[in-house]
């Protein structure tokens, strides 16, 4: 292999878990910040998977899990082994922003992501009518239900990509940190 190749395996590995109920626009935030191109769509049956390059010395692996009803029942099969979690709001559709927060709260008490750091991406801010990141953090009730974890919202738009390198900068930081905080607990728990 030799000295040319060794920077590879430097490189960390961060799993993404993002989730969010249909029509947020997971699947179009996910290929924007991929191939930084608008994509045509569909509501995501199971999930999609890709891998996010940084630059920092740590790639995402991002899991974009489908947001129906019957899809929500499979999220907690997805919480193990995460390093950041990232939560879709419609930030234009405040019918369903109550739904939204039910299930981010349901995530948010199950044990296999405890103090995993969260980012809100507070999307389609283009559209009229969208709640800004401050009316978003009151409805979701982030400082309740996030006071044990790092947490940041984000506004964005997944069409056209505003707030979205802001927002998985602060995605790619948490999951160092929950990342580096997993290896300490590990290093005392083999001491033990």
């Amino acid at each position: 292999m030799g000295f040319i190749h060794s920077k590879q395996f430097t490189v960390k590995q961060a799993q993404i878990l993002m989730l969010g109920l249909d029509s947020a626009g997971k699947s179009t935030l996910l290929y924007m910040l991929k191939f930084n191109d608008v994509f045509l769509t569909l509501p995501t049956i199971g999930f999609n998977v890709e891998m996010i390059e940084t630059g920092a010395g740590i790639s995402l692996t991002v899991w974009d899990v489908g947001g129906q009803r019957k899809m929500r029942t499979v999220w907690e099969n997805h919480l193990e082994n995460t390093d950041s979690l990232v939560y879709v709001v419609d930030s234009a559709n405040i019918q369903r922003l109550e739904e939204s927060k039910k299930e981010l709260e349901i995530i948010l008490k199950n044990e296999k992501i405890k103090n995993v750091p969260v980012v809100v991406l507070a999307n389609k801010q283009d559209l009229p009518g969208a709640l800004g990141a401050e009316e978003i953090t009151k409805r979701l009730n982030m400082k309740k239900h996030c006071h044990d974890r790092n947490w940041y919202i984000q506004p964005c738009c997944a069409v056209t990509g505003e707030g979205l390198s802001e927002a998985f900068q602060k995605v790619t930081s948490f999951a160092k940190s929950c990342m580096k905080s997993k290896q300490e607990a590990f290093a005392i728990f083999r001491q033990h």
